[in-house]
């Protein structure tokens, strides 16, 4: 965690949480199985790389199907450091998986907000910042992002090695503006960053 320059208050808690993270696979499925040998490259390092994207001036962050917390518990560990500000929520409609958030939370102490609902049902703020990883094709989840999103929201996708297909096909419906950055922790992953976000 060197290159993120964090604390080491802040490695020890996100250390801690990855313990955790072995703890509850062994009752509830919140991983892949097989991503466990490499869990701290394939799920804390790949969500830690999305910081440097999250502009200084964000004071709300939405991270959307947060799952087992990849992107969004890792960046609210980190960002409780860098920006105290910083109001986060993780969206996540499986309830088993809020319960695993909520004791990531209180293991780190960790302010952050968690919602145990369907995007389509939580009342709209519009965001500053939203991530999402692995939920849907880029196409649906720029109709979940729409409601969330102003002119300067800054949206960070995580994408495999279809993006440019699911680029592709999301302009079919949506108008935006995109960067394309290679992910630090996989040869063929990109990160995408849409802002200007409109219908067509």
């Amino acid at each position: 965690m060197d290159t993120y320059n964090v604390s080491r208050e802040t490695f020890d808690r996100l250390k801690t949480y990855e313990a955790s993270l072995f703890e509850w696979q062994k009752k509830f499925n919140l991983v892949s199985n097989a991503s466990l040998s490499d869990c701290w490259n394939r799920h804390f390092l790949d969500s830690a790389q999305l910081i440097k994207y999250i502009p200084q001036t964000a004071r709300i962050m939405y991270d959307f199907g947060s799952g087992a917390g990849f992107p969004g518990m890792v960046l609210a560990i980190m960002l409780k450091e860098k920006t105290p500000y910083l109001k986060v929520r993780l969206i996540e409609s499986i309830r088993k998986k809020t319960l695993y958030l909520k004791t990531v939370a209180e293991l780190t102490h960790t302010d952050v907000e968690i919602v145990n609902d369907r995007i389509e049902n939580i009342k709209v703020e519009k965001a500053d910042v939203i991530t999402s990883r692995a939920m849907a094709s880029l196409k649906e989840l720029l109709a979940y992002t729409y409601k969330f999103c102003k002119k300067e929201t800054v949206c960070i996708f995580p994408k495999g090695k279809k993006y440019a297909e699911e680029i592709s096909e999301a302009r079919r419906q949506w108008n935006f503006n995109v960067e394309i950055f290679a992910s630090e922790q996989s040869d063929e992953g990109k990160i995408l960053i849409i802002t200007d976000l409109n219908k067509k």
